[in-house]
């Protein structure tokens, strides 16, 4: 009996080593999709936001912003309203530009993707719906353990000709629910430029999508060039009534800005 399960056992144990199949290139689109789906809206979208910034030999700054969204010609708008040295200053985005507004000078510069929003370590893909699979093509890496999570570790190149603040992006995306827990965004050499973690998020219903939308409640952010910098992003007061239809142009942002 002892010769017999010998065998048996050994298989069993070579077979709960082997490394899980790889997905399909579907299976891992599907899972990107997924990703955006849920943070999708189909509408408008208004949210409180507070970051607190870490630098180094700097003394730590809190902001509070608002933020608007429209899905409809991904429309995104930024007013910064403390602290005071940075109150009406601002960002929107139109027809995938993204310009930059200080009412101290009146002027309107455009800006990259790579632009730090408010001078940390945020970007403007943090505060905008998700698009992973319009900007990126995506390669399963690994079936993995993300602490006690199942994840799928995934990596994303930037496509031809599409503009964002990192052209690699490798994400650790939960199993059971689809939702981003940590994310790798590299330079196109794969030198590691920044690490974010997104330890909780939230749903709101959405009338103009009929079902829930998430988003990440809290985003951290830690700069891996400068070691000593990051930043800490909560969301609040998410509202997702229709907003005004000339809300995303720079006469509004300019009238605000007074």
């Amino acid at each position: 009996m002892t010769t017999t399960l010998r065998p048996l056992t050994a298989a069993l144990i070579a077979a709960l080593a082997l490394p899980a199949a790889a997905l399909s290139q579907k299976e891992t689109d599907d899972i990107v999709a997924r990703v955006d789906e849920r943070q999708h809206n189909n509408g408008d979208w208004a949210a409180l936001c507070y970051m607190e910034s870490k630098e180094k030999d700097k003394t730590d700054v809190v902001y509070e912003l608002v933020y608007y969204r429209r899905t409809e010609g991904q429309r995104l708008l930024i007013l910064f309203t403390k602290p005071k040295s940075e109150a009406g200053k601002g960002y929107l985005r139109l027809e995938k530009n993204l310009w930059h507004y200080d009412p101290g000078t009146g002027k309107w510069e455009r800006r990259t993707e790579r632009e730090r929003i408010g001078g940390t370590d945020t970007r403007r893909g943090d505060l905008d719906e998700s698009r992973l699979a319009e900007e990126y093509v995506a390669k399963w890496e690994a079936d993995e353990k993300l602490g006690a999570f199942d994840v799928h570790r995934l990596l994303l190149d930037v496509k031809p000709g599409i503009d964002v603040a990192f052209p690699r992006v490798r994400l650790w995306i939960d199993a059971a629910t689809g939702n981003v827990l940590k994310r790798q965004d590299l330079a196109l050499s794969g030198r590691l430029m920044r690490t974010g973690y997104y330890p909780k998020w939230k749903k709101v219903f959405s009338e103009s999508k009929g079902t829930d939308v998430w988003f990440p409640e809290e985003m951290r952010f830690y700069d891996e060039v400068e070691k000593a910098n990051s930043s800490l992003i909560l969301i609040r007061q998410v509202d997702l009534h229709p907003l005004s239809p000339n809300m995303f142009t720079k006469a509004w942002l300019e009238a605000k800005s007074r």
